[in-house]
């Protein structure tokens, strides 16, 4: 398919067709990147989720809406809770979001199986719920907060959210063990590959547009996302590639064992799709690939495919979750 027409100085396929794309590998991990996950989570599952019901956002579609917050090793953290007003939730999803952070109206219904309960966490410092101050809020600072360190660098905390999100809603509706999905997109799709190896809570995935893989590839790639910003500091601060390592989506997809379901473009101005790409051919378990046309750029067939990704959606989850 041609690829859609443009602003941009570059050009966001970066001359890659689906073949070149499908034979993406990721980047070999640091000797220690099983052993630096393994502990950051272990040290995630000492701390106690103690979630805490908060203001009532809204009834809609057959769900109540709420505020979340519950605790993880990086400070309490804050989430959408989404529950059925009738009836027991019989699935339950995790569910991350992009860069632009999430509203009260981000709310994602419905959910991808009928009958289920979904948390909608906040990553620190992103908003609106999110709002720390101590960490930038725009996607060009929050991705370089801590980025001089590997245990200080702000994608392990937000991992660590998605994590925490898991025991929370875990707790509130303990009969959702062994049916949770997870869903991310965007940043939350990078950050959903980089949580998944490490937590056995999770059944099934869909990332869609998954930011994050294959950082040396990435630091190549112009893009108008926070992949840029990565870019240009690691141009005055080289040393930070060695902690980016340790963040890469693709080396983390080669430990997930879960089925995944991957939605992934050929044009993307702001996750370069050879990333997404990367994240794909490297997923370790059962994965199944639904190729858009474009992602963070709207064209003529986005509503479309979009329609046509919820029913894969539904399909996926049903199969390996159960109805």
């Amino acid at each position: 398919m041609p690829a859609p027409t443009h602003p941009f100085a570059f050009d966001p396929t970066h001359g890659h067709t689906l073949d070149d794309l499908l034979r993406i590998a990721a980047p070999a991990a640091p000797a220690d990147f099983d052993a630096f996950w393994r502990a950051r989570k272990e040290a995630a599952d000492q701390v106690p989720p103690h979630p805490r019901l908060g203001r009532l956002v809204e009834d809609r579609d057959g769900y109540r809406i709420q505020e979340l917050s519950y605790d993880t090793p990086g400070g309490r953290c804050s989430a959408l809770l989404a529950l059925p007003i009738a009836g027991i939730a019989r699935h339950g999803f995790v569910i991350g979001h992009g860069y632009g952070g999430r509203t009260d109206t981000g709310t994602q219904l419905p959910l991808p199986l009928p009958g289920s309960a979904a948390i909608l966490p906040l990553a620190p410092g992103l908003p609106a719920l999110g709002l720390r101050p101590d960490i930038p809020s725009t996607p060009d600072e929050h991705v370089l907060h801590g980025i001089g360190s590997r245990d200080n660098y702000v994608l392990g905390d937000c991992v660590a959210g998605l994590w925490g999100a898991a025991a929370a809603l875990l707790e509130l509706v303990p009969s959702l063990d062994g049916r949770l999905g997870l869903l991310g997109e965007s940043f939350g799709g990078g950050i959903g590959a980089l949580a998944l190896p490490w937590d056995d809570r999770f059944a099934a995935a869909r990332l869609t547009f998954p930011t994050f893989g294959n950082h040396p590839l990435r630091l190549a790639l112009p893009c108008t996302g926070s992949g840029e910003a990565v870019r240009t500091h690691v141009r005055t601060h080289p040393e930070a590639v060695e902690v980016l390592a340790y963040f890469d989506a693709a080396t983390a997809a080669t430990r997930v064992r879960v089925p995944v379901l991957t939605a992934c473009a050929l044009f993307d101005p702001a996750v370069p799709p050879p990333g997404q790409f990367a994240i794909h051919g490297a997923l370790g378990g059962p994965r199944q690939l639904e190729v858009l046309e474009a992602g963070h750029y709207a064209y003529a067939n986005e509503a479309a495919e979009r329609r046509r990704l919820g029913v894969a959606t539904a399909e996926f989850f049903g199969r390996w979750m159960g109805r």
